[in-house]
């Protein structure tokens, strides 16, 4: 515990002209006599740590001394790749793996560079929940996510409506959408066929559809399965964070399902999370349109389309417009994949009167009623 706070000290210090012990206490997350008594240890083992006293006082490097002790570990490496999501990586647990990596890259940097990380930070951020929404990190999302860096086999309890499923799963990867996490698993031992035919992928998925997607906050219990071969479970225990000196990717190096350790899984070199994870989202989007709506719409409607619905769906819609265009005022007919008619009428609505329901005849007559109830409102000018 000291000796790598001791390193963090000397690449603090290299990173920077000088630095107070209150600075060096708050990055060290010690008291500031302990900092004191730091640096001593440090002198005295030969690293040139010089003290200048007075208010404008520090700690510095004496004669551009530089250490030797900037490798990146394994999980560090790993981790910086993930830094310009801080809050993915404080979920996951990974947030201190991240800082020693930017630490040491910051350490190796010329000094006319070392204000990059500064730089970039005030610059760009990402925010990826939504706009109103409270996303809580759910609670089993360090496990999860400590069993997908060591391609570690799992047995996870989740809910399924009023009931609660257990299954054994090789999480390949996790997705941050909206500030909703999702994994991506796949059950060992069983093929695309063999799937139930709600979590089976979308026709003509080819590989993919022996994965599926699970909600990280429906987990109810996530327990590694140790000392198994493929697609059994001789033994589970709770999965923890990662042993004091590993991170993400380190571990035992028994193999996969070998052994009285973690059972691990042969990864397929082939799966690609990002594709994977865009051909699920299209193929969730398109399952939930199970009906049709025929709208006229003016031409602020078409510009409109894209903000009320579904963008995709409504470019579909308008590439689909009816063969002969729009009439002498600009109106276009579009026929308009929708989720139900009664999702239908509160997208419908944000586009007011840019917009014409035709069909079905039983949303165009609750639009009707409603055009009614407002002229009614509004029509006296009172």
């Amino acid at each position: 515990m000291r000796a790598a706070r001791l390193i963090k000290m000397v690449l603090l210090l290299q990173s920077r002209p000088s630095m107070t012990a209150a600075e060096l206490a708050r990055e060290l997350e010690v008291s500031e006599r302990t900092v004191t008594r730091d640096a001593q240890a440090l002198s005295e083992a030969g690293v040139p740590v010089y003290a200048d006293r007075g208010r404008a006082g520090g700690y510095r490097l004496v004669g551009g001394y530089r250490t030797r002790l900037t490798g990146l570990a394994r999980g560090e490496a790993e981790a910086l790749f993930l830094s310009g999501v801080p809050g993915a990586l404080r979920e996951m647990g990974l947030e201190d793996a991240a800082s020693a990596a930017r630490l040491k890259v910051s350490a190796a940097l010329l000094p006319s560079l070392r204000d990059a990380p500064r730089t970039a930070a005030q610059r760009f951020h990402l925010d990826a929940p939504g706009w109103f929404r409270e996303a809580p990190a759910p609670g089993l999302l360090p496990a999860v996510a400590d069993a997908v860096w060591d391609d570690r086999r799992v047995v996870a309890r989740y809910r399924r409506g009023d009931t609660e499923v257990e299954r054994e799963l090789e999480p390949y990867g996790l997705v941050l959408k909206a500030g909703v996490w999702y994994l991506c698993a796949r059950v060992p031992g069983q093929e695309p066929s063999e799937q139930e035919p709600s979590e089976r992928g979308p026709s003509g998925a080819g590989a993919h559809r022996a994965y599926r997607v699970y909600r990280i906050d429906r987990f109810t219990a996530v327990e590694a399965v140790t000392g198994a071969g493929a697609g059994t479970t001789a033994g589970t225990g709770p999965i923890s964070g990662p042993e004091p000196g590993t991170g993400p990717g380190t571990g035992s190096d028994s193999g996969p399902g070998t052994g009285s350790g973690p059972a691990r899984f042969a990864r397929d070199p082939e799966f690609d999370l990002p594709a994977f994870w865009a051909e699920r989202a299209e193929q969730f989007a398109r399952s939930i349109l199970r009906a049709e709506v025929v709208v006229r719409l003016s031409p602020e409607g078409v510009r409109a389309l894209p903000h009320a619905v579904d963008a995709a769906t409504a470019r579909e819609a308008l590439a689909g417009a009816d063969g002969s265009g729009a009439d002498d005022g600009g109106w276009v007919t579009v026929t308009l994949a929708v989720e139900s008619e009664e999702v239908a009428r509160t997208q419908l609505t944000a586009l007011g009167a840019e917009a014409e329901v035709l069909a079905p005849a039983s949303l165009r007559e609750w639009f009707a009623a409603q055009a009614a109830g407002l002229a009614l409102l509004y029509g006296s000018g009172a």
